[in-house]
């Protein structure tokens, strides 16, 4: 199969990391096309619109040409422009598929989506299992990182420094920052306790976030009952990482993992997020262990070529 992905920026890099592995770990050949760059987090592309050459453009026509699946990221449709190349010229003979991540237009309005695609008799994924009960009947598809890329690759120790929390936040209105400076500052003050930092990793190029990450001693996802790239990222560069799942989360990436024992500190609100992190300061053994079992949980559970072959099943079905 010939598949193109589609999307006007990538979201959170999921894109390329879905597009890379399809490449590498099926006997599939996999395309991506964006036409924006948002955030300045620059990753990897493809087939950038926006830098294409007339020869660059001609081959963008030609992976149209030969596509068995479009496979449509975030609002972007048929309807996404892509320069001069007009994309309902390419549909006849294709299967064309919706990926959701959570743009705030489809949170605020999964009806108008439900019924387009219902119109239109397309499938749809999500990208975690919170968007199920947004788009209900779609497939969930799980983000996925390159585990054994450098910079996911655990530290060997702790990193050396001052004691540092990190977040990397898309938005800080979105992921309870506010509640994590605030209990921050609360226990920075608390003479019991070494000293801390926090760092809020935002505004810089994936890679630096990625470096900033590592030597970060704990990461804090957020307390919106799901979790994001933020948290794979963390668990496979070994940290320990605080989310607020709950309990339809952790069903669902039970029974999609394999994992009857999910790595994540489970903060739902201020005061457990406060202990939480208060505990994990005090211990370093805690800490250990903890980032050993996101580590390990990443390489046997959520490793690209399991995470791969769940997305080749989807097509496949078809």
């Amino acid at each position: 199969m010939n598949i193109v992905m589609i999307t006007e920026n990538d979201p959170a890099g999921a894109a390329i990391a879905l597009t890379r592995a399809l490449n590498a770990h099926t006997p599939h050949g996999c395309r991506l096309i964006t036409t924006e760059v948002r955030y300045n987090f620059m990753f990897e592309k493809d087939l950038h619109i926006p830098a294409l050459d007339p020869s660059g453009l001609e081959e963008v026509e030609q992976v149209l040409k030969d596509a068995d699946i479009l496979h449509f990221h975030m609002l972007a449709d048929e309807n996404l422009p892509l320069g001069p190349i007009d994309l309902k010229d390419y549909l006849k003979g294709k299967v064309l598929v919706h990926h959701h991540h959570g743009h705030p237009v489809f949170r605020s309005n999964p009806g108008m989506f439900r019924e387009k695609y219902r119109r239109l008799r397309r499938k749809t994924l999500v990208s975690t299992p919170d968007l199920l009960h947004l788009l209900p009947g779609a497939f969930w598809q799980p983000n996925i990182v390159p585990i054994d890329h450098p910079l996911y690759r655990p530290c060997r120790g702790e990193p050396p420094g001052t004691l540092t929390i990190g977040q990397s936040p898309t938005r800080k209105d979105l992921k309870n920052t506010d509640d994590l400076i605030g209990i921050f500052n609360e226990l920075q003050e608390d003479a019991s306790l070494p000293k801390i930092r926090l760092d809020i990793i935002e505004h810089c190029p994936h890679g630096q976030c990625l470096e900033r990450k590592k030597r970060c001693h704990i990461i804090f996802d957020h307390m919106q009952g799901y979790f994001g790239v933020s948290s794979l990222e963390a668990l496979s560069q070994g940290k320990p990482v605080i989310a607020g799942l709950d309990q339809w989360n952790m069903d669902q990436i039970k029974a999609v993992s394999g994992s009857r024992d999910l790595p994540w500190l489970i903060a739902r609100d201020r005061e457990e997020l406060k202990k939480t992190l208060r505990r994990l300061i005090l211990d370093r053994e805690l800490r250990e262990s903890s980032g050993m079992r996101s580590r390990s949980f990443m390489e046997k559970h959520w490793n690209e070529t399991k995470m791969t072959r769940r997305l080749e099943g989807f097509y496949r079905e078809l």
